[in-house]
């Protein structure tokens, strides 16, 4: 892949109350924002307490979490499905799990610096607050610079630099069965369902599920196929579990 040359400052970052941002997203990924109000949005975590109206703008970073969730997801299903050209299926599945666990995003959020620039109100914030903003870092940079920059930045950036693909393999865990096992044991329902599709041109649909738990929404899980998507609502949801029950 092609060395990116080095990004120029804008001119207007210098004299921008913003300043301190862009400098702080240049060092740590290498590249000056053009739109800075999609990363001040991006580090605005939701409050536990906020109350959400469906029929205004959302003050806060859960529409770029949930674009960047997509966009990481597609851009290491491509990744892995190259890497490994002899595995299944369920292998791939498997592999993408691992790396989006909310575990592993909330590790790279803080080795790489994103969690300085968090803005949140919550006195008691939820265990997934690093790997949110995360992913709704991602969707600020898909929207702010492309696919194309943004994949070269997982993949340059965060892949080769920060996970050890063959210590990785070797974790073997099926959160969809831990969940279902916590379940049994506590008396509760547990369903998983298919809440929404995203179309893609050129390549096959993601699917969002949503775990339900006695009828309660809880965490959604994105990929290629159902099992997958299955897999990772699952693991989201054993994470916030202690603070739910």
């Amino acid at each position: 892949m092609r060395r990116r040359r080095r990004a120029r400052r804008p001119i207007k970052s210098f004299f921008s109350s913003d300043k301190r941002l862009y400098v702080t997203i240049n060092n740590i990924a290498g590249f000056f924002p053009k739109n800075i109000h999609l990363y001040k949005l991006a580090f605005q975590y939701r409050s536990n307490s906020q109350s959400q109206d469906y029929h205004k703008a959302a003050l806060n970073n859960e529409r770029l979490e949930y674009l960047g969730d997509a966009v990481l997801g597609a851009v290491i299903a491509e990744y892995l499905y190259k890497m490994f050209p002899f595995k299944n299926e369920g292998f791939l599945s498997e592999m993408r799990s691992k790396i989006v666990s909310r575990s592993q995003l909330n590790s790279v959020t803080t080795k790489i610096g994103l969690d300085k620039l968090i803005v949140t109100n919550s006195s008691t914030p939820s265990k997934s607050l690093y790997g949110d903003v995360f992913e709704a870092f991602i969707g600020a940079l898909f929207l702010d610079k492309g696919f194309e920059f943004t994949k070269e930045i997982i993949i340059n950036n965060i892949i080769t630099k920060l996970f050890d693909l063959k210590e990785l393999e070797k974790q073997n865990y099926n959160f969809k069965s831990q969940l279902l096992e916590w379940s049994q044991k506590n008396k509760f329902l547990v369903e998983f369902k298919v809440i929404d599709e995203i179309p893609a041109n050129g390549c096959a649909k993601q699917y969002i599920v949503r775990v339900f738990i006695d009828g309660k929404p809880m965490e959604t899980g994105c990929d290629f196929n159902i099992k997958g998507a299955e897999q990772i609502a699952a693991q989201k949801t054993l994470e916030i579990i202690p603070f739910s029950y």
